[in-house]
């Protein structure tokens, strides 16, 4: 029996059959095929908005072959913590890697719950050690987590000891409710003492960071008075150590800002990945890694473990690089307004992807394998061959830091520092070293190895190079939920969010690390592959469907048509009921509202048409070499209670002079006029086919998707679209309309 349970998997990986789903995604492809081939075998004749409406076309099929393609094979995993816990008798070391960029946008309380909830993970507490990286340099975020390491020693004890399931201190106090009539005294006193302490650590660091000068830069905070965000020497401070390896005790937490100078490009959030990883590994080096955003709390205090059952399976483990866990918001708005929730696109695209080589790393809630990370391929595991490079040809690859190549050459052979090796004090001159801005040049780092450099959308382009090496991937998806993030509160936080990963996987789908290239000079499978374009044609997407929306307009400003016309028509109506309904039915199947499911398919077009197309645009600008995208960070809201009940605000669309607004305004004021001109007859009249009923459904749809924005015309504050938005959108509506017109004239 003994020997039976040695064999068991410690994940098991089981496929779902979901035939009615197949039946109705081949029916969408067939009918989508069925339209093609009617408009290349119709009599209408080769006209410029037929051969236009044949090329858009062709790329929504070939869309819906890349969605069906990812959600054929769709695939859950299950893994086993206490088969684990039975076979290893002893845990490896994991280094948890924290980013945050900017304290007035991601605020530091947010940050220390974070900090918080890791540092409580039900795991061995000298097997872990916490490394936040500050991009903004802020003295706040240090003061924060040094303020947050007191209120550790009180909090972490306390979890453990009650067995408390939610870590992060702001969402156990304000969203978990406790029935205190069936509590024991105990629990109740330390319950209302541990609540009060966190009251006042959240007053504290909030009060400080509204004040105009905070505090006295002296102290451990001296190295912060003559620094600029852009312009600093590394910071890295020790907050908390374990000197004794304690199991019962803190894991260790420290902070790191990273040097930046003006002549030296940030490389953003993957040079900050960079930094963690070179720096942890100077300190601690622990084999596997795990990295979240400032905002992603630990939701299930297990799930190391976990992701340990995959990475640590004696038969399928060895070929997994990083272990993906699904985004999912604590403070998610009822419905998703914004459409930035993804519940559905998890259940469907990515539960698929994870059938297949597994899913795209999303850039946080990942567990990484450190020499995977340091460029690995899978069949040198075994061979450790890597880790027996020359000194001469490490130093070309991972710097000329001597500690870090020693390190390095430990991970690459698989093997580890012991517990009691590890001090975080160790190494601070080093681990500067390897924090500073030329140490990457002539280096193989953002290039073959660690987080990739050239788009502002890293993560696709990492897990990528990871998986043409052969790596694959895998969901761990346990019950409860692993993390729960900060989802985007408006509009604004949405579309900035939106453009900057259209704008970087448009940058990425036409660099050396797109995933037709992997497909080709790799080994990503054919499918997995394929899957990928799912995300990394997101600018495409957008410059097809405003193509096609803007030639709905022309056709009924020219009355002309693109849509077939007597029983013709029915195929495009068949279509666009079908895939209504079967939407609608994916939604409801998994527990979502029709309002939700209205929601995601309105802002599909809204965020499609203007946030996606504009990055695109913005892409093409940093392609051409004409300009360089931006970063642009998403304002992280720091919620009083849970969910958005109390927020007056929630849901309701506001607007601002941003360009992806323009767009969208355009959009709407040029099928305005469309739809008047139809309506009052204005068009000239052709003695061949004239605009029909296909035109004007789907110009009707299009302006109901964009009802918010027909509001705003109207809407005032920031709830109104501004005056100077209005007015360039107006110009180019005109500009648009003149254009359609003198076509006609001429």
């Amino acid at each position: 029996m003994a020997n039976q349970g040695q064999d068991l998997p410690l994940y098991e990986k089981i496929w779902l059959k979901r035939t009615f789903q197949r039946v109705v995604d081949t029916l969408i492809l067939l009918l989508l095929l069925l339209l093609l081939s009617y408009r290349v075998f119709s009599s209408n004749g080769f006209t410029f908005p037929w051969f236009l409406a044949l090329l858009c076309e062709s790329w929504f099929t070939f869309t819906w072959i890349v969605i069906l393609n990812a959600k054929w094979s769709p695939a859950v995993t299950i893994t086993h913590p206490d088969r684990l816990l039975q076979r290893v008798s002893e845990l490896p070391p994991v280094d948890l890697l924290v980013t945050t960029a900017d304290p007035v946008l991601e605020p530091p309380i947010i940050t220390v719950n974070t900090v918080l909830s890791l540092l409580a993970l039900d795991y061995p507490a000298n097997k872990l050690a916490c490394y936040v990286s500050d991009d903004g340099c802020s003295p706040l975020t240090l003061y924060a987590l040094v303020e947050a390491s007191k209120f550790a020693k009180l909090w972490v004890p306390f979890c453990k000891k009650y067995n408390v399931q939610v870590r992060a201190p702001f969402r156990y106090f304000y969203d978990v409710a406790t029935n205190e009539s069936e509590e024991q005294l105990e629990f109740k006193q330390e319950w209302l003492r541990m609540k009060e302490m966190y009251v006042n650590l959240s007053q504290k660091i909030e009060e400080v960071t509204r004040k105009t000068i905070p505090f006295q830069l002296d102290g451990e905070f001296a190295v912060f008075s003559n620094t600029d965000q852009r312009n600093h020497p590394s910071i890295i401070k020790v907050i908390l150590e374990n000197k004794d390896g304690l199991l019962d005790g803190l894991p260790h937490l420290i902070y790191i800002s990273r040097e930046k100078r003006p002549q030296y490009h940030p490389n953003y959030k993957a040079g900050a990945m960079n930094v963690l990883t070179r720096v942890s590994g100077l300190k601690t080096n622990a084999p596997f890694m795990l990295n979240v955003d400032c905002d992603m709390v630990v939701n299930n205090p297990k799930i190391v473990l976990h992701a340990m059952c995959i990475l640590m399976d004696s038969e399928k483990g060895k070929e997994v690089a990083f272990v993906q866990c699904f985004q999912q918001f604590y403070d998610g708005i009822k419905d998703d307004p914004f459409g930035n929730q993804w519940v559905a696109a998890f259940e469907y695209v990515i539960r698929g992807m994870a059938g297949l080589q597994g899913p795209f790393y999303a850039g946080t809630n990942t567990f990484h394998r450190r020499n995977a990370i340091y460029g690995l391929y899978p069949h040198e595991i075994e061979s450790g061959n890597k880790g027996k490079l020359v000194e001469k040809i490490l130093t070309q690859q991972f710097g000329s830091s001597k500690e870090f190549i020693k390190s390095a050459a430990h991970a690459l052979g698989g093997s580890a520092y012991s517990a009691n090796d590890i001090s975080p004090s160790n190494f601070l001159e080093a681990a500067t070293q390897v924090a500073n801005c030329e140490y990457e040049y002539g280096t193989s780092w953002g290039k073959q190895m660690g987080w990739l450099y050239g788009s502002i959308a890293e993560d696709v382009p990492t897990g990528l190079n990871i998986q043409r090496k052969g790596w694959r991937s895998e969901c761990c998806t346990p019950d409860p939920t692993a993390f729960t993030g900060c989802a985007p509160g408006g509009l604004l936080s949405t579309m900035i969010q939106q453009k900057r990963w259209a704008s970087g996987l448009t940058v990425a789908f036409f660099g050396k690390h797109s995933p037709v290239m992997g497909m080709l000079f790799g080994k990503v499978q054919f499918r997995a592959g394929l899957s990928v374009f799912w995300l990394a044609n997101w600018g495409l997407r957008g410059v097809f469907l405003v193509c096609y929306v803007a030639l709905l307009a022309y056709c009924m400003i020219n009355n002309t048509n693109i849509f077939p016309k007597g029983l013709g028509l029915w195929i495009p109506i068949a279509l666009f009921v079908i895939y209504k309904v079967y939407t609608l039915f994916e939604y409801l199947t998994i527990g979502l509202s029709i309002r939700h499911w209205w929601n995601n398919q309105r802002m599909s077009i809204i965020t499609t048409t203007t946030a996606w197309f504009v990055g695109f645009l913005s892409a093409m600008l940093k392609l051409s070499g004409i300009s360089d995208t931006v970063f642009e960070i998403t304002e992280k809201e720091h919620p009083t209670s849970g969910g958005d009940g109390n927020n007056a605000d929630a849901g309701r669309f506001t607007f601002d002079d941003s360009p992806v607004f323009v767009v969208g305004t355009t959009i709407l004021l040029v099928h305005l006029t469309a739809m008047l001109i139809n309506f009052w007859g204005l068009q000239p009249t052709h003695s061949g086919n004239g605009c029909g009923l296909g035109e004007f459904i789907c110009s009707t749809y299009l302006v109901v998707c964009y009802w918010p924005y027909l509001k705003g015309l109207f809407g005032r504050g920031k709830y109104g679209i501004p005056l100077s938005t209005m007015c360039k959108s107006a110009v180019f509506a005109f500009v648009f309309v003149h254009f359609c017109r003198s076509n006609v004239s001429s």
